[in-house]
Parts: C-alpha cells; structure tokens; sequence
C-alpha cells in the first residue's frame, strides 16, 4: 500500500511539474504573441549613407505609426514600402531576445534592403507596424488582420505628399508585414506592385511553431496560448486566414516568396495563397533549412524585387 501512495505521489509531482512548465510556456508565447518584445532602433539610415526624414503619421484606423521617408536622389519617384515580420521593426531583426534565442531567429537587415531599393532610384518608406518598434500599440497583434490598417495609413500619407509620384507604389512586406499586405490589397487600388515574403495562415504557423520549439508537449502548450490569444484579441487564430484576403487582390502583381525549409511556415500555403491570387506571378520558393533564409534570401537578393518591380512601377 505504502508502495502504491508513493508511486501515486509521484505521479500526482511529475503531472504537476508538466502542467505548471506547460502553463508557464504558454504564458511566455501568449505574451509574445500579443505585444512582443520592442526592438530599440540600433542605426538609422545616416548610418548607411542615406539622407531621411523622421516622420509619423495615422493608420487608417488613426494609431499613430512611426518610421522613416528615404527620399530618392529625384522627384518625381516611385516608392517601395517596406514591412517588416512579427518581433521586429523597420530595422528589421537584432536576433538578440530570449525569444530568438530560443527560436533560432536570425538577424535581418532590413536597413541594407532599403539601401538597394535607394540605390535603384526609389523612394522608401519604412515603418514600425502598430505594437512594434516605436509605433503605438493596441490589444494584441493580429496577424495582418489589424495591421493592414497601418499600410493603408501610409498609403494616405504618400497621396498628401507632392515629391512622390502616386501613381507608382510599391510594397514588400515579410511575414507579419505580408499578411498585413495581402489584408489591403482588397482595400485599397493605389499599390501597383507587390512582394509577399512568407506570408502564412496563422492557426498553421502556430501549430508548427509549437511543435518545432516543444515537441510533444506544444500541442498542450498550444491549446492554453490560443485560449488565452482568443480572450485578449477577441479573435481566435483560425479566423485570421489572410488566403481570402489574397483572393480580393484584384489586378495589382504579387509575387510570393518562400523558403523550402521553413519549418514554421509551408511551401503548400504559400502555393495555395498564390493560386488564389488573381493576377500572382509564379512563386519563388528558395532553398534554406529554416525561415529565416526566406527573408535573408530577398535581403541578399534585391534583384529580385527590383526586377519585378522595374516594368510595374516605371514611368509610363
């Protein structure tokens, strides 16, 4: 008997230790996902030779946003907006947190991407989206659900200024920040070329996230974040689909990018994105062993916006 009260002790400590680990991980990734961490800014665009304006202006839903307006060498120009992904910030990301340690985030220089894009004779407005860098904050993060709001408020703020020409933008969002495009494109008639670096549906992201940084135990993990995600943005994952917004792009150009290897995204709901995109170029899927090469390919590959870009957003 005494035997058995033991082993039923034991039980009872082992269950209540991979409860409590369970709960305290999902509180960790509750946390991150609604208001990660904020990157400081570790440079500016003087620090790579560009000269720029530090500017603000409203989301369409009026929260204030942040970020920088790199003017190109003449006006008239074409401008690219740059998104950048969830955790990071109009730099891009420093790879630094406990999350990216954990995670094995890499650094992404969203910085030397903006310089490319000035040197091809752009204009580029890079931002901080809502709940990121030094942009205001709201409820949670929603996966482009809220944040394409934040591109449309940029939108209005290129219309109102007389040194861009209006008639040719440009986006690249990554991530967070492709979602946030693919959720504007049915809203909006004035992007006239887009770049959707690894969007993904994030009910799949979170399932393979979990499963990728927990093994066995991300699935229960899993369970308790959506639960807690659910109460504090007042929408569960599985709403958040940015594939229907992809098919109300009309007829502006997305070329979707995708690394192979990405363990957290698919190649297959990139595809399925693409196809139900009505005027989508045929997707770019990369090789890598990790997300991170998908967006550290396009960094280290302007050329490829640049050459999708170039017949869209040349002067008529």
């Amino acid at each position: 008997m005494d035997l058995f009260r033991r082993a039923i002790r034991l039980f009872l400590t082992v269950l209540g230790l991979v409860a409590g680990f369970t709960i305290a991980v999902a509180l960790f990734f509750w946390r991150h996902m609604v208001h990660p961490p904020r990157q400081p800014l570790w440079a500016t665009p003087m620090d790579a030779g560009l000269s720029y304006e530090n500017v603000e202006f409203p989301a369409r839903d009026g929260l204030r946003l942040s970020g920088w307006f790199i003017p190109a060498a003449s006006a008239p120009a074409a401008t690219v907006i740059v998104l950048h992904t969830w955790a990071g910030s109009r730099l891009g990301e420093d790879a630094t947190s406990l999350l990216a340690n954990i995670s094995g985030a890499l650094p992404i220089d969203l910085l030397r991407f903006a310089h490319a894009l000035h040197t091809a004779g752009y204009n580029v407005l890079s931002f901080d989206l809502r709940n990121h860098g030094q942009s205001a904050g709201s409820e949670a993060v929603t996966f482009g659900l809220q944040e394409c709001n934040d591109l449309l408020g940029a939108l209005d703020w290129l219309q109102q200024r007389g040194d861009i020409d209006g008639a040719r933008v440009g986006v690249v969002g990554f991530s967070l920040g492709a979602n946030a495009l693919l959720y504007a494109l049915p809203q909006t008639t004035s992007i006239d070329a887009a770049v959707a670096v690894q969007p993904t549906s994030p009910s799949l992201f979170a399932r393979r996230y979990a499963a990728d940084l927990l093994g066995p135990l991300g699935t229960l993990a899993l369970a308790v974040t959506s639960a807690l995600y659910s109460l504090s943005a007042r929408i569960s994952l599985d709403a958040i689909e940015p594939v229907f917004a992809a098919t109300g792009a009309g007829a502006t150009p997305v070329l979707y990018v995708q690394s192979k290897g990405d363990r957290w995204g698919s190649v297959s709901n990139v595809a399925h994105m693409a196809s139900q995109t009505p005027n989508a170029a045929p997707p770019l899927f990369v090789d890598g062993n990790h997300r991170y090469a998908g967006y550290r390919y396009v960094v280290d590959h302007p050329e490829v916006v640049l050459d999708f870009f170039g017949p869209l957003l040349a002067n008529s």
